[in-house]
């Protein structure tokens, strides 16, 4: 049986900033996953003695953003 199809992009963007000092650096990051918020359903329900058997009764996350500060030294 086959189940639905699964699309996902997910994107991110990172920024580094050079601190004073040797080697230390701050990082920006903006990361997104499921950019498009494409509805991603989960698989179909194969148990014959089940009463949803054939279909599909749940779906993934939708899309999901972040964004974070990382210090490198």
């Amino acid at each position: 049986m086959t189940g639905p199809s699964f699309r996902r992009w997910d994107f991110s963007l990172f920024k580094n900033t050079k601190l004073r000092g040797e080697n230390m650096y701050l990082q920006f990051r903006a990361e997104t996953f499921n950019l498009f918020n494409h509805t991603n359903f989960s698989t179909v329900t194969t148990s014959a003695i089940s009463a949803s058997f054939g279909n599909v009764t749940a779906a993934n996350d939708a899309r999901i953003m972040q964004l974070g500060l990382k210090l490198y030294f």
